[in-house]
């Protein structure tokens, strides 16, 4: 990707309204940083008395430098330091004063992405957006349960992040900061030797006077400095050198990259190692429970000894139980309490709810059992504190299975991450680009158009340009192309790909977040991260599943407990041991515990956290759970086809005059006019005149002056080239000119589209003097593509800017039946309307450049081609090769993730459906058989670990197409 220029990225991301306008200084160096400027539309100020209220107000609030109000404009200036007084404060200031502000700016939105920690279901998830939303200053927050993560958009001058982690931790989740505002170009290093405020000041100005360095940050307890930096200007390496030097007499500085830990693997890893120690705690004591409870007192005589009474009917074997049970209830099962409790506090109710009341349920009633046989010696009563025990202990495997579970969706990003060595080769070349020296520095430390040389079997540090050397690059780690990519001086490399034969050597052109393997790890997080609308459905069963099941569970104890105290059922239907009452509570409790919400919650994101990563390790880029649930319903494909069915690269096959000029002449005056255009053909045009001037012997470089220079979209240009007026273009640039096409031009036109080449007409002076006959290659994979989207019901359109006669050609030799061609861009687009008009779900494949409306415009926009520049905004579903089997892939991925995602809720619900009746007793009249309140906690911790691994299955996907392209053309189908 190129940067749009240092001007654009000072663009306010607000612009000013009509009620309220607001404006941010620019930092001045010679200025305090600190201070800021803000602007209020304010009503009703009648008189100059009503702004000296206002300026007397304001001027009041520390930390306001300077207030001016103008009331014939209704409008006041504030000069203000962030640290000490927020816009907010202002306005509440000026409203106090009796005066209206028309709106509020929200001139510093900013985004920061948290991980949350202790999420387990879709109400947690939920409970986290709604303990943000809430926030005074979050704008908008996207919370992901599969990803950990949440995004919040927030007004900087209002809140800062402190304040949003404290929201999160309030609502009894915890949170780390991950990445807060813009931390594209940020830099964060350790400076040894920097233990006083004196120390931070001398270099906090050393860093804010150099150039390039946007904002500084110092943090003096852990000696770091964080340092925002333009890339254009300044590097990594170079403000190192910036705090080394301002080393002094007294006092030495030694800067170097501060890496931080990799959070996420090593907190995945804790909360593997937590809840893996929690259940072996736990079995600690409920596995001897379990012992004293259901096995001992069947296997006679050993298990006499748990009967014998202690103190009126209490018995040693129910006091061990409830010493054993206790620490398992209240210590091991702590998390629960607390997540109730928080969860009840947001006024909502998760899993934690359900466990807390059925495992207390269990729990206080074998306590009250137990004191009634300890102060009655005729009382008999069975205690069910192995239920509450097991019960603890069953979840808690579940949990830890399926977090291990979870921590393999994400090994396909975690891939992609890991893909940029550690380390780069350094080199410092002369004036004659001989290398002078070399230094290995980590890749962190690179900067753009430093040189770096990359043997064979070494890895790419960063994107480049190869400039000396000859190899070959195994990219299919970005692109999934298994074939190796021929790299030559001018070739461009990724960041990330493996050098196979050649020693290169490659000047830097995109560093830390702008390379393409950066752009692709940032779509996937996004992707992961964005909510798929299928999601909704968990969503909403969420809010009232969990009173559902507290209710069904009332329903259940007392539609057992009635019926068995007025003998509506046999007394041999109750088990030994047990009363009507008891029964009804284990039925009670089982179906509070085997419903299960966590697995209606996974069953969407785990799916698109798999689905997603897989894309991006085939290059296929889907940009979220919206993307990919749009492309499973797509009926009709619309291709472009310069680029998108054909190679892309245009060549001149044949030129011919028909006019007295010589070609020599007539090729200066074509080039000189296709100079300054940047279309394929020009570039082709221009590649074959070059050929032809060298072979009559004259400068390859000597291009005439061109003036009035007009580009003309969709037509081609018209330029003055000395004294003479040149246009180059199609017919269509001849009629805007009035150009006149006489029979033997039209015939060479005709001829040349009938074998699918475009022409290029120079006209000069107003006459037609030449042609250039132009072919751009059908892509060899493009009728098997098109024909193997027919087999999936998909039918395929090309639409192009191409005459009917290329376009028509082009379209029989791949198949394709409906055509659209001479379209501009915004016809491209229309045409795409009135396919949806008539029910069609539309894609679009296109080149992302001029296909930009088109792509916006279709249901599913589909980039091809785009190499490096993976940040294509206009698509949903950015394809990294310029292979159309992708075109495939990514419907075909789109369909199976929307049938896994199904699958996975059949697995969700059907455990709920099936094992809520039969937790309630529905089987017991007939069959006997119960359901205990243990076992059915097992099923509930079962139904989430069957819904994460039944997405972890996406990871065997494979292609339902490779074309491999050796010496010829082999075409293996393969099924998913």
């Amino acid at each position: 990707m190129e940067l749009n220029g240092k001007d654009d990225l000072r663009v306010p991301l607000w612009q000013p309204t009509d009620g309220v306008t607001a404006s941010s200084s620019t930092p001045d160096h010679g200025k305090d940083d600190r201070v800021r400027s803000i602007s209020f539309r304010v009503s009703d100020i009648n008189c100059a008395s009503g702004a000296v209220s206002i300026e007397s107000a304001v001027g009041k609030l520390e930390g306001v430098e300077s207030v001016l109000v103008s009331p014939l404009r209704s409008h006041a200036a504030v000069k203000y330091i962030p640290e000490l007084v927020n816009a907010r404060k202002i306005k509440e200031c000026i409203e106090e004063a009796g005066f209206a502000v028309s709106e509020f700016p929200e001139g510093d939105i900013v985004v920061c992405r948290l991980r949350i920690k202790g999420m387990a279901c879709t109400s947690c998830s939920e409970s986290v957006e709604r303990a943000l939303s809430v926030v005074d200053g979050v704008k908008k927050a996207v919370v992901g349960l599969a990803l950990e993560e949440a995004k919040v958009h927030y007004d900087k001058n209002i809140i800062d992040t402190n304040r949003i982690i404290e929201a999160v931790e309030d609502a009894g989740f915890g949170a780390d900061l991950i990445t807060a505002g813009n931390d594209l170009n940020k830099v964060h290093l350790k400076v040894e030797g920097m233990n006083y405020p004196e120390d931070a000041a001398i270099i906090q100005t050393t860093l804010e006077s150099a150039e390039g360095v946007n904002e500084v940050e110092m943090d003096l307890a852990e000696e770091k400095v964080v340092i925002a930096y333009d890339p254009d200007l300044t590097g990594p390496r170079s403000l190192i050198h910036c705090i080394n030097e301002a080393s002094h007499e007294s006092k030495s500085y030694n800067a170097s990259l501060y890496i931080a830990p990799r959070r996420r693997e090593s907190e995945q890893q804790e909360e593997v190692r937590i809840y893996r120690k929690q259940f072996l705690l736990s079995c600690l004591f409920s596995v001897p429970v379990f012992v004293f409870s259901m096995v001992l007192p069947m296997l006679h005589p050993y298990g006499n000894w748990l009967e014998h009474k202690i103190h009126n009917t209490l018995s040693i074997g129910m006091l061990l139980r409830w010493l054993l049970c206790t620490p398992v209830q209240f210590v091991i099962g702590r998390r629960f309490y607390v997540g109730a409790y928080h969860a009840l506090r947001q006024k909502s109710a998760n899993m934690d709810v359900l466990v807390a009341l059925g495992t207390n349920a269990a729990y206080f009633y074998s306590v009250y059992i137990m004191i009634k046989a300890l102060t009655s010696d005729k009382f008999e009563g069975q205690d069910f504190f192995e239920t509450s025990s097991m019960l603890i202990s069953f979840i808690l495997l579940g949990k830890y299975l399926e977090i291990v579970a979870r921590g393999k969706t994400s090994d396909a990003l975690s891939k992609l991450t890991d893909l940029a060595p550690d380390t780069a080769c350094l080199v410092n070349l002369d004036n004659e680009g001989n290398v002078i020296s070399e230094e290995e520095i980590s890749t962190q430390l690179i900067q753009r158009n430093d040189v770096f040389k990359i043997i064979p079997g070494s890895k790419v540090p960063v994107d480049g340009i190869v400039i000396t050397g000859k190899s070959h690059a195994n990219e299919s780690m970005i692109t999934g192309e298994a074939t190796p990519v021929a790299k030559r001086p001018g070739d461009t490399v990724i960041g990330g790909t493996m050098n196979e034969n050649g020693c290169l050597l490659v000047k830097a052109t995109h560093v830390g977040s702008e390379t393409a393997l950066s752009q692709i790890v940032q779509l996937v997080e996004a992707a992961q991260l964005a909510r798929a609308p299928v999601q909704k459905l968990a969503d909403q069963i969420s809010r009232f599943f969990v009173p559902t099941v507290v209710v069904a569970a009332f329903f259940t104890w007392l539609g057992w407990f009635i019926p068995g105290e007025v003998g509506l059922y046999p007394k041999w239907w109750i088990p030994k041991a047990m009363d009507g009452f008891e029964l009804a509570l284990q039925f009670g409790i089982s179906v509070l515990v085997v419903a299960c919400p966590c697995a209606l919650g996974l069953a969407t994101p785990t799916a698109v956290m798999v689905a997603t990563g897989k894309g991006a390790s085939q290059g296929v880029l889907i940009k979220g759970g919206d993307a990919l649930e749009k492309a499973h319903k797509v009926t009709t494909v619309v291709f472009d086809k310069t680029g998108t069915l054909t190679i892309g690269k245009p060549a001149v096959v044949s030129a011919v005059l028909f006019s007295p000029y010589s070609m020599e002449e007539f090729c200066d005056l074509a080039t000189a006019a296709e100079v300054n255009s940047e279309h394929p053909i020009a570039k082709a045009v221009m590649e074959h005149t070059k050929r032809l001037r060298k072979k009559f012997g004259s400068s390859a470089d000597n291009n005439a002056e061109v003036k009035d220079f007009e580009v003309h979209p969709g037509a081609g240009v018209r330029g003055k080239v000395g004294e003479k007026v040149v246009l180059v273009g199609n017919r269509k640039l001849m009629r805007a000119f009035n150009v006149a096409i006489g029979h033997e031009v039209q015939e060479y036109i005709s001829e040349n589209e009938q074998i699918a080449r475009s022409c290029v007409l120079v006209a000069i002076d107003g006459k037609i003097a030449g042609a250039f006959a132009v072919t751009d290659p059908v892509k060899p994979e493009a009728g098997r593509v098109i024909s193997f989207l027919h087999s999936m019901g998909i039918s395929s359109i090309m639409v192009t800017g191409d005459n009917w006669a290329t376009a028509k050609a082009i379209s029989m030799q791949v198949g394709i039946q409906k055509v659209f061609a001479e379209t501009d861009p915004v016809g491209k687009a229309d045409r795409i309307k009135d396919l949806q008009e008539k029910g069609m779900t539309v894609a679009m494949v296109g080149d992302g450049i001029n296909d930009s409306p088109a792509l916006v415009a279709a249901d599913v926009g589909m980039a091809i081609g785009a190499g490096t520049d993976v940040a294509i905004e206009a698509a949903d579903i950015v394809l990294i090769k310029s292979n159309l089997e992708d075109v495939i892939t990514a419907i075909h991925l789109s369909r199976k993730t929307i049938s896994r995602i199904r699958l996975n809720y059949v697995w969700a619900l059907g455990y709920n459906i099936l094992g809520m009746p039969i937790a309630a007793g529905i089987l017991y009249p007939f069959t006997g058989i119960r359901l205990p309140p243990w076992l059915a906690g097992a099923c509930m911790a079962a139904s989430s670990l069957s819904v994460v691994c039944s997405s972890l299955l996406l990871q065997s996907y494979k292609k339902p197409l490779n074309v491999h392209d050796t010496q010829g053309q082999n075409y293996c189908p393969k099924s998913a």
